[in-house]
């Protein structure tokens, strides 16, 4: 089942939304879903970055060679 919302945005980004939806062959519903959906995606990986960042650091694992080095 879906759910309608209604939202207020700014004069002329319906229009950028609706031409950024074209450009990528979706409806306007479509494009706006897809950046919600990315959103969330975003906001769950900084969330895991926030926890799983001071474990790594509490291990002295600041960059990629220091996880490459403890996975080779």
């Amino acid at each position: 089942m879906q759910e309608v919302i209604t939202i207020r945005v700014p004069s002329g980004t319906r229009q950028k939304l609706e031409a950024r939806a074209r450009a990528e062959k979706l409806t306007l519903s479509q494009y706006v879903r897809r950046a919600l959906d990315a959103e969330e995606l975003l906001a769950a990986f900084e969330a895991a970055r926030a926890d799983l960042v001071p474990q790594a650091r509490s291990r002295d694992i600041y960059t990629d060679e220091d996880v490459f080095r403890i996975v080779s």
